[in-house]
């Protein structure tokens, strides 16, 4: 029987074989065949811990048990308060600069960058009501960049294919220049630039700090993205970091956007908030950005939400993942993980069909020597079905192959992992 289910990034009319999972442990993914996947991507970028975390488990189980859904404009539960307090002591902090004091519930990553971007505009917005500033509604973007897929996060991303169905939804932004090796000077002069337009001053600037995900795991120094918040700091413009992606370890620490001493004035988080287990998102902000929507006129307020806010549940699983991370040492597995990535990526580098090794923490990317690149590249599903045949969960990027693994994935999976990708190079290297 045909399925009903519409399946998101997934062309229906290939008729690609779509696995049935009916199970997960650790880093591995079990198939209704009787078959299993290493997840080699944590499951789109989200698993952490591993596939069905003892103790985030338990935390879902009793919470479901107590208290599952209420709404959260007006009122508020303990997961909620208890998550929040975590995640402020946790936040990114900078000497000299304010520290993220307040933390708003969403459910996506695509949902917590939305509201990233209300906030820096409702923030402009009521400054200017005050007499304080003028009003801005300009927002710069770096080049290359993905925030995810409703029309804010589509707007504040790189144009493309993906998104050009919806072009006249999208609104205009100013794209900083990706600081490529050689081009880091260009970046930044850029950004100067554009920071300092007084015809168009932008209300903020934001960033995938360290790592560009979608855009093909593209890799920035500290130093950069330490530069490029000095820059916005300077001409007073909002410096927005979603860490969505590069949140929870996955760059060697917490946040990325502590390898660099910066402390963003707004900051997304998503994906690995609950270990990966079920949907929540965060967004922080400084004490100013809340502070400019307090008034004792309620047309001032934030204006945003959606029904599942701040869900018992969610924050639950959210409050478990920060106890692991207090009490185990998650940094420890996270660095023995990337020693061990980082030896294999140094090894397979040698292999002459693979180009442009790079990587970061728990992050790292090759990519295949061929005439046939780019995202919609007919290469990209042969290569899934390749790595899915040898029993590993991989969506490569157009030619780069890419791999982000649980921090549970033991030395036995990387090796099938890595070998599978030099058998890929060998097969596919060079062709068209």
């Amino acid at each position: 029987m045909t399925s009903p289910v519409w399946h998101p990034f997934t062309q229906h009319g290939l008729k690609e074989p779509i696995p049935h999972v009916v199970g997960a442990k650790g880093a591995e993914l079990h198939l209704a065949d009787g078959g299993t996947l290493i997840d080699a991507i944590s499951s789109w970028w989200v698993t952490t811990h591993g596939h069905c975390h003892p103790r985030i488990a338990a935390a879902i189980a009793d919470q479901a048990g107590r208290l599952d859904q209420m709404i959260f404009a007006g009122y508020t539960h303990e997961p909620a308060e208890q998550v929040a307090r975590g995640l402020v002591a946790l936040a990114p902090r900078a000497p000299g600069r304010p520290p993220l004091a307040h933390v708003f519930y969403s459910d996506s990553g695509s949902t917590a960058v939305e509201v990233a971007l209300k906030m820096a505009l409702g923030y402009w917005h009521n400054r200017a009501l005050d007499g304080g500033s003028m009003a801005r509604a300009h927002i710069l973007v770096m080049e290359h960049s993905y925030h995810g897929d409703t029309i804010g996060a589509m707007s504040v991303g790189e144009r493309g294919v993906y998104n050009q169905a919806w072009a006249p939804l999208l609104f205009d932004v100013g794209a900083i220049p990706f600081p490529a090796p050689g081009r880091e000077q260009q970046t930044l002069a850029a950004l100067e630039a554009a920071c300092a337009d007084k015809a168009r001053p932008p209300a903020a600037f934001i960033v995938e700090p360290l790592v560009l995900g979608a855009g093909g795991m593209l890799v920035y120094s500290p130093a950069i993205l330490r530069e490029m918040a000095a820059i916005c700091a300077r001409h007073d413009v909002l410096f927005i970091a979603d860490e969505v992606m590069t949140g929870w370890g996955r760059t060697g620490t917490m946040f990325a956007c502590e390898q660099a001493g910066v402390a963003p004035d707004i900051m997304a988080v998503a994906k690995g908030i609950t270990g990966g287990a079920i949907p929540l998102a965060a967004t922080l902000s400084t004490a100013a950005i809340f502070d400019a929507h307090v008034s004792t006129d309620r047309s001032r307020q934030f204006f945003h939400s959606s029904s599942y806010t701040a869900n018992p549940i969610a924050c639950a699983a959210a409050a478990a993942n920060l106890a692991i991370w207090r009490e185990e040492d998650v940094a420890g597995r996270i660095a023995a993980l990337s020693a061990s990535l980082a030896r294999r990526l140094e090894r397979i580098a040698a292999h002459p069909a693979l180009d442009n090794p790079r990587g970061l923490g728990a992050i790292g990317a090759i990519d295949l020597r061929t005439a046939d690149a780019g995202y919609l590249s007919d290469l990209a599903p042969r290569l899934r079905a390749f790595f899915l045949e040898r029993g590993l969960l991989m969506r490569p990027l157009g030619n780069s192959i890419y791999w982000m693994p649980p921090y549970c994935i033991d030395e036995a999976q990387l090796d099938r992992l890595f070998d599978a990708i030099l058998s890929a190079a060998d097969r596919f290297g060079g062709t068209a």
